[in-house]
């Protein structure tokens, strides 16, 4: 079945006169879709080159087109997206690109067998009877069948799986200052990694997700991970974009720092509570702080630098339970609850001095 498959799927590009190695297949496309628009949206894939629409098929069950498609450039599995968009908008359509057990059954076929005759436009529509073929490989492909093969291929290219959690990084390129529409390093690998542990995507799509949104340096770097290591895992390329484009301060440093933070004039105690706790993050990654001493060090540096706060801290006796200091959501909660009353008690003088008076 997989030879008679495969057989297929060649057929379909060689009746068209695609290369596979240039062809996509597009799948899940609306039946009223103008090839126009279909060009228009794959063209702004600048990997593919120019694209031009080869032939269509209309799936009976789902009315939605499986469109074959030929490339100007040389299919890169790695680099193709997922999915694309229409210019019009609507939900997002489904990219396939070169399969490697496909590719390599279609060339060593060719290779041994170059005067196999393929099905065609005139075979379909004429009463000729077909020319000889090797008995291995069908010559004629009834329809039921064919429409198998494209159901098959439908369901290996649609992912129930993170339809909507994780549709796409954003755009990561290692230049600084960050230009505009773009994510500063710590931003973006807190998401990739966060797609990494959370999504239930396989491996491959998580790693052509994470290339799919680098550009400049960083797609450079990227090219020469895959140069090096073909096989390389989303959490190596993660590595290696970190290794090349993080600040080369010591944990020490990022210790010092962390530190000598104190809250800004008018700023909130629970955002100077955030930021805290981002430097605080940088601090453990960098080896500059264990991680059993991560939350009784967040309370020490809160007292030391919420000089504009004493009351909330007051409040919150966070001295006295230093030795048994509260997880960092806790605590922001318990802040962002005092900030609440201490709201009230301004509407409330009255309020807040017997707040005060009966508890100290």
């Amino acid at each position: 079945l997989a030879v008679v498959n495969m057989s297929l799927l060649w057929s379909w590009c060689k009746g068209e006169g695609v290369d596979p190695s240039h062809a996509i297949v597009v799948s899940d496309v609306p039946d009223d879709t103008e090839v126009e628009e279909i060009e228009n949206a794959l063209q702004s894939i600048k990997v593919l080159g120019r694209v031009r629409v080869r032939g269509r098929l209309c799936d009976p069950h789902t009315q939605r087109l499986v469109v074959l498609c030929e490339c100007k450039e040389v299919v890169s599995k790695e680099a193709l997206p997922s999915e694309v968009y229409s210019t019009a908008g609507g939900s997002p359509w489904i990219l396939s690109g070169p399969d490697d057990e496909v590719t390599t059954v279609v060339f060593e076929t060719r290779g041994t067998n170059p005067t196999l005759p393929m099905p065609s436009p005139s075979h379909t529509r004429s009463n000729t009877q077909p020319e000889p073929s090797s008995p291995d490989v069908p010559t004629s492909v009834p329809v039921d069948a064919f429409f198998k093969v494209v159901e098959n291929l439908i369901e290996k290219t649609t992912r129930p799986y993170d339809g909507h959690t994780f549709r796409r990084l954003r755009v990561f390129s290692g230049v600084l200052p960050t230009p505009a529409g773009e994510e500063s390093l710590d931003t973006w690998l807190d998401q990739a990694r966060l797609m990494i542990d959370e999504s239930e995507l396989p491996r491959r799509e998580k790693r052509k997700r994470i290339i799919e949104c680098l550009r400049g340096p960083a797609l450079d770097i990227a090219q020469a991970v895959r140069s090096n290591d073909p096989d390389a895992t989303p959490d190596d390329y993660l590595t290696a974009l970190e290794k090349a484009f993080e600040s080369t301060e010591s944990g020490e440093d990022f210790y010092i720092a962390f530190r000598s933070m104190q809250q800004h004039s008018g700023e909130r105690l629970s955002d100077f509570l955030r930021r805290i706790e981002c430097s605080l993050t940088k601090v453990v990654q960098k080896g500059g702080l264990d991680t059993s001493q991560r939350d009784r060090a967040r309370v020490e540096q809160l007292l030391r630098g919420a000089v504009e706060s004493d009351l909330e801290l007051v409040q919150l006796r966070l001295r006295e339970r230093k030795h048994h200091p509260p997880t960092f959501l806790t605590l922001l909660h318990e802040i962002r609850e005092e900030e609440d009353r201490h709201l009230v008690r301004l509407g409330n003088p009255s309020l807040s001095q017997v707040i005060i008076e009966g508890r100290y």
